[in-house]
């Protein structure tokens, strides 16, 4: 049998991540060869993946990475099986390096065939597979490219990038701000105008009869009623549907009495509350439109707007599972 020295296994763990008696007895069967030995260690891994291809990997690490000019912005999910592996150390390192690599490329499918140490990346994936005997897989990739790109990270669970129109002063802080907003509160679109009709009709329609039916279990306990929205998206108050609610409500401080020379000063804040009352689907699902979560006194939109000529050209965002 060939002896192998403790500096020939350690080389060989530095360049795969394998344990040290995988390292060892793969030395051993090579006969010494150290490319052999990364050869056999690589059919190891290939017969794990194998064998746990059917498996779930919803645990794992979320990266974002954003080159040096702060004009490419990439986040992924590197999926494991269990989150005791997503916390290590060494898993987390690969992440990265993983990012790293995903902010050069301009797809998945070219990602995972990128260069990894003379290997392609999927092929890595398929090597640690072997080491750390859970299925690991690339779950998400998502790229963006802007004139600046802002990035946040939540815990290694959630991964935001957003990019901007333009470079203003504080720049950072809005970057960060603002990934940190959408990391957070979860949109899905940037502005209500993205919104299909079909779809905002079959949404509003599912969320009055939520509401309804709530009222109906409210109404038996005694409780206040919540109200019902007409609407929920911003797309449906045409001028035609705010003259008829301004109507409504004058119509409303005149039957309570209220003088008409201070209709004036009450009624934008009725007007206001008619808005978020029927734009409730905006304020979930699209950035602009939702309350600013370090100051909900405002929207996201104000909030980027007091930075100066600057807009939100694009963001994505991924998480584990």
């Amino acid at each position: 049998m060939v002896k192998v020295t403790a500096q020939e296994v350690n080389k060989l763990r530095q360049a795969t991540g394998a344990g040290m008696m995988d390292c060892k007895k793969a030395l051993v069967e090579a006969e010494g060869d150290f490319d052999n030995a990364i050869e056999i260690l690589r059919k190891k891994g290939q017969k794990v993946a194998a064998k746990r291809a059917d498996r779930e990997s919803s645990e794992g690490a979320a990266v974002a990475k954003v080159n040096a000019n702060n004009t490419v912005g990439v986040a992924i999910v590197l999926g494991c099986e269990t989150d005791f592996v997503g916390k290590n150390e060494n898993f987390l390192a690969l992440a990265s390096q993983l990012g790293d690599i995903a902010l050069t490329t301009s797809s998945k499918e070219e990602f995972l065939a990128a260069d990894f140490d003379g290997m392609t990346v999927a092929e890595k994936l398929v090597e640690q597979t072997g080491v750390i005997g859970e299925k690991l897989d690339i779950n998400a990739f998502e790229k963006i490219e802007a004139a600046y790109v802002g990035s946040y990270v939540h815990i290694n669970k959630i991964a935001a990038i957003v990019g901007f129109s333009s470079v203003v002063d504080n720049i950072e802080t809005l970057g960060k701000d603002v990934a940190m907003q959408i990391a957070s509160m979860g949109a899905t679109t940037l502005s209500y105008k993205d919104f299909d009709p079909a779809f905002i009709a079959s949404e509003t329609e599912a969320r009055i009869a939520v509401i309804e039916k709530e009222n109906i279990e409210l109404g038996r306990l005694g409780k206040t009623l919540k109200n019902v929205p007409q609407f929920i998206s911003q797309a449906q108050l045409t001028p035609e549907v705010i003259a008829a609610a301004e109507e409504a409500a004058k119509a409303e401080l005149k039957a309570e009495g209220k003088p008409e020379q201070i209709w004036d000063r009450i009624l934008p804040g009725k007007m206001q509350r008619f808005i978020s009352d029927n734009t409730t689907l905006d304020q979930e699902q699209c950035l602009l439109n939702q309350n600013f979560i370090k100051d909900e006194k405002q929207t996201v939109e104000a909030y980027v707007s007091s930075y100066g000529d600057v807009a939100i050209t694009s963001f994505k965002r991924v998480t584990l599972g």
